[in-house]
This record gives C-alpha cells, structure tokens and sequence, in this order.
C-alpha cells in the first residue's frame, strides 16, 4: 500500500471478531494475515506468506522466544517428574489458608519472580495453580495475577530484560546518551502509570475490594462449584497441548516422587534467577546454565536415569508448541499489519492531538491500540520511539512523562492482547484456556487503562 488508510483496520478487526467466535487464536491469526494480504497484493498472496514466514521463522528474536519457551518447558517438566513442584505446593498450603492468601501467595511470587515476564508468567503459574485449586479458585482468575505481575512488574524494576531492552532503544535512537538509557528508563518508572494501576488493581481484586464481575465472575462461580479447572476447553487445544489437557491435568502429578524434597524446587528456580542476574539479565543464557547444573544436581541424588530426563525434557518442550505457535502466528500478523500501514494510519489521524498537553495522554491511547491491535509490545515501542521522541523534543514536551506512555502502552499490551507472548504464556503456565483468559482479564486492563490516560491528562 502507497498510503495509510482506514482499510489497515480490517484485519485486526477479522482476528479479534474470529479469536472471540471460533476460539482458535492461531487460526484467527493466519486468516487475518491472509486478509491483510489480499488486501495489499491480491495477485501475490501466497509468495508474500512465504516470504514473511520465512523472515520471522530467521529472526534471532523468534529462535530466542523457542529455545526459552521450550527450555522452560524442559525445566518445568523436570520439577514435576522430581516431586519438586508437588513439595513447593505441600508447603505452600501450609501458609494457604484460603482463597486470597493462595492468590496473594501468586502475587508475591509474581514480584520475586520480576527479572522476565516469560520466566514470571510460566514459574508462577506453573508453580501455583495446584494450591489455587485445592481453594477451588479459577484458573482465569490465577491467569489474571500472573498476567498482572509480569509485563507490569518487569516494567518497574530496572533490572529486568524490559529496562534493558527498552534502555538500549532509548540510546540507539538519540534520546539517551551512551551509558545513560537505564538512568533515562529509571527517570520515567514513576510515570508509567498503567503498570503502577495495574499491579494495585490485581491487588484490590485478590482482597475483595474490587468484587468479581463479568465473564471473571462466571469463571469464579464455576470454580466454587466444583467444575474441572479445565471443563470448558475446546477439543483442539486439549489434543495439541499436554498442559492444557484435562486429563494431563489429573495425571500432573500422579507419576511425581510423592516424597519429592523442597530443594528440588527451590535451586533450579534460585539458579535461574541468579544465572540470569549474572549473564546481563540473559534469561537464555541463564536457563541453558541452569539445565546445566540441574541434570546432575537431580542425577546424583539418582531421581531417574538421565535418558528419563531427557524424555521428560522433549515432553516438556513439546507442552510448550501451542503457545510458540501462537507468538509466532503474532508475529507474521504483525509483519503484515506493517505493510497495511497500521500504525502510520493511527499515528497520523491522532497527530493533531499532539501538543505538549496532550501528547502523553495521545501517545499512550494511539500505542496502546496499536499493541492491542498486532500484540506486539516490544516491536511497537521500537517502531514508534523514532517517530514519537522527535516529536515529544519539537515541542517540548515532558520527556520521562512520555517515555512512561510509551512504556504504559506497551505493558497495557503486553496484558490485554490475547495473542500476545506474555498473554499467551500466563495463561500456558497457569493451565487456563487462553481465550478464556484473555476475555475475563479485559475489563479489569481496561478499568486500568481509562485510569491512565486520565492521569496523563492531569499530570500533563
């Protein structure tokens, strides 16, 4: 397409229409592709298909994304199969007396745990949902604290991969001098008000004093009632994802060493956080390192043979396909978004709006649709930033003010898209549908959303 126009909307609008009726988030993201292709080349959709798919499946931040889902996937599995998992969740239901001491129990692992949203969303939930349910709490609601203490968390705290990957763009674009994005970042951590709302409202949730309403509350009354965590999810994901099973589900933990000991659990979690600290908030590097020293840490206390482990890895590795599968069907969505010229469009027709009052608040709105719209909020905040910054220095706008909507918009999508990576993988380690997931969080994002762009309005 030569120029920006309202047609770029359409395949959003196909995805988002198709994800909610047929609850096939892969499906819906190939066919929305497909639109926005034969909307853009009629004659050469199935050249352009190839050639986006070819460029994603090469792209170092893809191959990145599965050796880290699957690895996890591996470590995962491993703490189960040694009884770690079920040792952590015996211990845990000692200090568990009820439904909110298990979620704030989630919330304050999701904090610990804040180095990545990836290694947040599938510890925590993964960790979690057995002591969640002996309170009979849905797994949308534990999906819910898990998705709301990732992105949110590693927003905040300077030392996770989000500050540095958003702390590299910030000099790569001019707006940082060498050496100072992290300081820039730490300058804005106050005023990336939607991961401040966000971690509150789960807060207020988990205590009550946000009451369950909506599409959450079904899912609660389900849960008191007694129904299977997983009793409403369609036959497709039950077939492709061992996790995502009922009878995976029931079977979790049957074969587990039910002598299984707490250190089992805790020095492959410590290591993976320590590992990851220590190679430059690497979480790749921390989780081949972490592997590294587990195997044989598990084999000199002779839990199983290392063949058996090495099954139990690949089995692992295979729970993790449906939810790669998904980020990666984001990210062809994502490329063809970008030929429509999606956010060329948005950022056009809000440009008028862009004075130095308004512009934080605008930024944060024209963002947070484009994060929502392709679930992509990394690539979003590093299309945007040449585009945004320039325009904050021309006229003479807060520049930590509107770095923290940038980065507000980005967590808001990280949280509220249900394609993308941190959505996909809370709902993955927490054992939830993820359509299901992604419909009873909305309301709550969106409550904190509204929140933020009238707190822009006012600050600015």
């Amino acid at each position: 397409m030569s120029e920006a126009t309202a047609l770029s909307l359409i395949p959003p609008v196909v995805v988002l229409v198709l994800a909610i009726w047929l609850r096939r988030p892969i499906l819906s993201l190939i066919i929305g592709s497909l639109v926005g292709l034969a909307m853009y080349q009629p004659s050469d959709v199935l050249n352009n298909i190839s050639t986006i798919s070819l460029s994603v499946m090469a792209d170092e931040t893809i191959g990145w994304l599965i050796l880290v889902c699957g690895g996890f996937g591996a470590l995962i599995s491993l703490l189960v199969k040694t009884g770690g998992s079920m040792a952590f969740g015996r211990h845990a239901l000692k200090f568990a007396k009820g439904p909110k001491s298990s979620l704030f129990m989630t919330f304050i692992l999701g904090v610990v745990i804040f180095i990545d949203d990836y290694l947040n969303a599938l510890t925590v939930g993964s960790t979690m949902k057995r002591v969640t349910d002996k309170f009979k709490v849905s797994r949308e609601m534990l999906a819910y604290v898990v998705d709301s203490t990732a992105a949110p968390i590693c927003v905040l705290v300077p030392l996770s991969t989000w500050a540095v990957f958003f702390g590299g763009l910030l000099v790569d674009n001019g707006v940082a001098s060498e050496g100072q994005g992290i300081a820039i970042y730490m300058s804005a951590i106050p005023y990336m008000l939607y991961a401040w709302l966000a971690v509150a409202m789960v807060l207020l949730v988990i205590l009550g004093i946000v009451p369950a309403f909506g599409p959450m509350k079904k899912a609660q009354q389900a849960a008191a009632q007694g129904e299977p965590a997983l009793k409403q999810m369609d036959l497709e994901e039950v077939q492709t994802s061992d996790d995502y099973g009922v009878k995976a589900i029931e079977e979790e933990f049957k074969h587990a060493d039910n002598l299984g000991k707490l250190h089992n659990f805790f020095v492959p979690i410590i290591l993976l956080v320590a590992f990851t600290v220590y190679f430059d908030i690497d979480v790749l590097k921390g989780l081949i390192a972490t592997l590294a020293v587990t195997l044989p840490y598990y084999g000199l206390q002779r839990l199983m043979p290392l063949s058996e482990m090495m099954d139990q890895m690949i089995d692992g590795f295979k729970s993790m396909l449906p939810a790669i599968g998904t980020v990666i069907a984001a990210f062809v969505f994502k490329d063809v978004c970008d030929k429509m010229l999606l956010p060329q469009y948005v950022i056009g027709n809000l440009s008028a709006f862009m004075t130095p009052q308004l512009l934080p608040a605008v930024v944060f709105l024209t963002m947070s649709i484009l994060a929502f719209a392709t679930g992509s909020s990394w690539g979003i905040f590093a299309v945007s930033i040449p585009i945004v910054m320039p325009l904050a220095q021309a006229v003479d706008a807060n520049i930590p003010l509107v770095i923290g909507a940038l980065l507000s918009a980005s967590s808001f999508g990280s949280q509220a898209c249900f394609y993308s990576d941190s959505t996909v993988l809370a709902a993955q380690g927490s054992g939830c549908n993820l359509v299901s997931h992604a419909v009873t969080q909305l309301p709550y994002a969106l409550i904190a959303a509204v929140l933020t762009f009238m707190g822009f309005l006012w600050l600015a």
